[in-house]
């Protein structure tokens, strides 16, 4: 035996057995932070599927239905409102072209009669309610109810605004950042430090690479969630990308990252809560709790509320 095979394969070996060891006991190197709350029930674009999407009307819905936390998307209009909203164009909710940043709050068109939901290609929202609603008054009326504000765009204006509502009514506990792009969150984190933060795309791909080389045990993880969608929603309800065949692709790729329940325990011993989304038949419950998951975001809170009530012995949900 080569002198480099004598030390290298007892040192390889020490090495997957301790990244083994720390893997399923991680906290022996961490300790696990303790959410406000538990994040088993969470509503998409504040329960998109069950009434207009966003809207006043949407979100005590959704309430009603004990959901524990709302998902919600801003943006900033001409005068300096923050408006929930998931687009930045207005066509597709209202008919109207034109942009948020276009506009005062008071000029927000009203949304249509009709919304199809989006992860359920086919079937169409309704309410009565078709007014947008401002971050501040979703505050007002629900003071305790936890969000995840997600940020779409590099706004230094906008999460300065929402990170000062924030502090404005003692929500740093029950209100999460959240943004795809690291750069927005690195802004986030620097406006309000003291919210907890989910993963961005480029910071999911480091923990799932981390995870396989065996070195996740020993590196921190500042992030408090893990929001990710589940694998087996692409090209089914969820479509990334305009190819057929690249959906498929990814599919079976992120089924073999990221549908581990080896994972998702670990994340979950070291205090982040795993969240699916976006997820609207109970096939998925069973797939995302069953993999030991913290909680599903759906549009669709009835649904997910009475699969709960009904099933929530056999969901692994804490």
């Amino acid at each position: 035996m080569s002198p480099v095979l004598y030390y290298a394969l007892p040192a390889l070996g020490s090495y997957v057995m301790l990244s083994v060891f720390f893997l399923r006991r991680p906290r022996l190197l961490h300790t696990p932070w303790a959410p406000a709350f538990l994040p088993r029930l969470g509503a998409h674009r504040a329960g998109s599927g069950e009434r207009l999407e966003h809207t006043m009307e949407a979100m005590e819905n959704s309430v009603a239905q004990r959901s524990d936390f709302l998902e919600l998307d801003c943006r900033l209009t001409r005068d300096g409102v923050v408006v929930v909203s998931h687009d930045e164009n207005l066509f597709r909710l209202s008919g109207v072209n034109r942009d948020v940043s276009s506009l005062d709050f008071e000029e927000l068109p009203l949304c249509k009669e009709e919304l199809e939901v989006y992860f359920s290609p086919g079937h169409f929202a309704h309410g009565t309610d078709r007014r947008m609603v401002s971050l501040e008054d979703v505050f007002r009326r629900f003071p305790r109810m936890p969000v995840s504000v997600e940020v779409k765009s590099v706004n230094e204006e906008l999460i300065n605004k929402v990170a000062g509502l924030v502090r404005h009514f003692d929500r740093n506990e029950i209100t999460i950042w959240a943004s795809e792009k690291s750069s927005i969150m690195k802004k986030c984190r620097a406006a309000n430090s003291e919210m907890p933060f989910a993963f961005t795309i480029s910071r999911g791909l480091w923990l799932v690479l981390l995870f396989y080389l065996g070195l996740l045990p020993f590196v921190h993880i500042p992030e408090r969630f893990f929001i990710c969608f589940l694998p087996t929603t692409i090209n089914r309800t969820y479509f990334p990308f305009s190819c057929s065949g690249l959906n498929k692709l990814a599919a079976v790729v992120s089924k073999w990252l990221i549908m581990r329940k080896s994972l998702i325990r670990h994340l979950e011993q070291r205090g982040v809560q795993v969240i699916f989304w976006c997820l609207n038949e109970e096939s998925d419950f069973e797939a995302a709790y069953g993999l030991g998951a913290t909680g599903v975001i759906t549009d669709y809170p009835t649904a997910l509320r009475r699969y709960l009530d009904t099933r929530g012995g056999a969901a692994q949900v804490s």
